[in-house]
């Protein structure tokens, strides 16, 4: 009984170790990036066409 007690807890020890592992590792991963103007997420920035604003001004007039 004590032997099936025991390796319930580990497992359960082990589960929660395994869960906090991968909360914590996107928090840890932040701190080693470096911020600047070179390094950046994402798409590079690029001039808007505009198609935004004329159909913006299009559906204002109908």
């Amino acid at each position: 009984m004590t032997a099936r007690s025991n390796r319930r807890h580990l497992g359960t020890f082990f589960r929660a170790l395994m869960i906090a592992a991968a909360v914590a590792a996107p928090m840890l991963a932040v701190q080693s990036v470096r911020a600047g103007s070179s390094q950046f997420i994402g798409e590079t920035p690029s001039m808007s066409s505009g198609a935004g604003f004329v159909l913006m001004v299009s559906l204002q007039r109908s």
